[in-house]
């Protein structure tokens, strides 16, 4: 199996159970967001995540080493398409030097690890239209001179 083989499994399961992302991580004991992306393939899992997504979706047995395979993250490098995806993509482009200049300013000459990092996504009603609340939460990592 390779990893786009067992993504597609995931996606076919969790639609045909009637799953959510929210359901799948409680039950493998992880953040939402850190086990969807796991599932699309741009995170691998420990032993014992794989183990539980395995049981918890009966996938095949050969899906838990493919879990477990530390990924290659690429993307493709043309602007996105689907419009969701698209206006993160502008956020940056936007925002990008601003918050560049404004995380340098308060930390220093560096950048904010994708590493060690979380991400969280909650919703937010408010009577003017539903709000979307993503919190990166990533540690400052100087620049070092030698």
């Amino acid at each position: 199996m390779k990893k786009i083989d067992v993504t597609e499994a995931i996606f076919e399961i969790k639609k045909a159970r009637g799953l959510s992302w929210e359901a799948i991580a409680h039950a493998v004991g992880k953040s939402d967001v850190w086990t969807t992306s796991a599932c699309l393939g741009m995170n691998s899992c420990p032993e014992d995540v794989a183990d539980k997504l395995v049981d918890f979706l009966n996938l095949p047995k050969e899906a838990k080493s493919v879990l477990m395979e530390y990924p290659t993250k690429t993307w493709q490098e043309a602007i996105p398409q689907d419009p969701l995806i698209y206006r993160l993509y502008e956020i940056v482009g936007v925002y990008g030097p601003t918050l560049k200049e404004v995380i340098q300013e308060k930390f220093g000459d560096g950048i904010m690890s994708a590493i060690d990092f979380s991400m969280d996504i909650e919703k937010e009603e408010n009577p003017k239209g539903d709000r979307v609340v993503l919190t990166l939460n990533g540690k400052f990592l100087p620049y070092a001179s030698w």
